[in-house]
């Protein structure tokens, strides 16, 4: 079966190089690489066409997002089984041939997707989330809460699926490593582009499962995932500006897929969390400036989904 990898890279020059390098690396196997680069300004597009000349180079003149060039690519791709991976990530000997063995191994309507793993080893429970719900926002998105629920298994199971040895089956795969068939494209669709950054993958895992296309996690398969290299830089300098795009993408998923009422419910559920956690770091603010920069950041989010419509 040949596999098409598409990989999508905004100004991470030097993750991408290592990323190509463990994707060339997965022989013998029958890969087609496209590279999609969304107006990189640190070199990453001359960098894929000096040193990986056998790789399809997309160079977009200005940052698509993540839904729209990704798009690109799975409209080219000439694979049998079509995947999305991001570029700061290295994939693990032997993982692509054991994901292309779990199309073979059951020829079901379905997408799969490697466990990822931190340098570590350590999996990365937080991309195996449960879809959107008021247990996340109230417990997950609250970062005084976050550490010791996902320590209590009774509500670490209401928010996302924690790792087993042998293949399981999640609500959601990471757009980090998707993989799935050209069929299971053609019957899903594309990746709504209504969803510019975050959530994209979300809204393609929820209309696949509607359509019951079962979604696996194969534990035997592992890619090292360094997570969010892009959206971290962007993240250090417009803290704000990042959580009001992540937050927003949110409630066009709950809006989208859940109906309008679900998403006042959602959007006053996230403004009493702010409030809250605001309240409680507060003391703390005062002799730290990082502190008192995430406490102004949920003040200005919440005037900012206050007015939004």
């Amino acid at each position: 079966m040949k596999v098409s990898i598409i990989i999508l890279s905004w100004n991470t020059k030097k993750l991408l190089r290592d990323c190509l390098k463990s994707v060339l690396a997965q022989k013998p196997l029958s890969l087609e690489v496209i590279v999609i680069d969304n107006a990189s300004s640190d070199g990453s597009p001359e960098m894929v066409e000096k040193e990986f000349k056998q790789v399809k180079l997309i160079r977009n003149k200005e940052n698509l997002g993540f839904a729209k060039a990704n798009n690109q690519g799975i409209k080219i791709a000439k694979g049998d089984l079509i995947m999305l991976l991001n570029s700061d990530t290295i994939v693990q000997k032997g993982t692509i041939k054991e994901l292309i063995d779990s199309f073979q191994k059951q020829d079901r309507f379905k997408a799969v997707s490697p466990l990822l793993i931190l340098p570590n080893k350590k999996p990365q429970i937080d991309y195996y989330m449960k879809f959107p719900n008021l247990w996340q926002v109230f417990l997950y998105h609250n970062p005084v809460l976050r550490p010791l629920v996902l320590k209590i298994a009774f509500l670490r199971n209401r928010i996302c699926f924690f790792p087993r040895k042998e293949p399981f089956e999640v609500d959601q795969l990471p757009g980090a490593a998707l993989i799935a068939s050209k069929k299971t494209w053609d019957k899903v669709g594309l990746l709504d582009e209504d969803f510019h950054f975050l959530f994209e993958d979300v809204d393609w895992c929820y209309r696949a499962r509607k359509l019951d296309c079962q979604l696996l996690v194969i534990p035997e398969a592992k890619i090292i995932h360094l997570g969010g290299a892009s959206w971290k830089k962007r993240l250090e300098i417009e803290s704000f500006d990042f959580y009001k795009q992540y937050f927003s993408s949110m409630l066009l998923f709950v809006e989208k897929n859940y109906g309008s009422p679900k998403k006042l419910i959602f959007r006053i559920a996230l403004i009493k969390n702010w409030l809250f956690s605001s309240l409680f770091l507060f003391p703390v603010a005062v002799f730290s400036p990082r502190v008192w920069q995430k406490v102004l950041d949920k003040l200005k989010l919440i005037k900012y989904f206050l007015i939004v419509k």
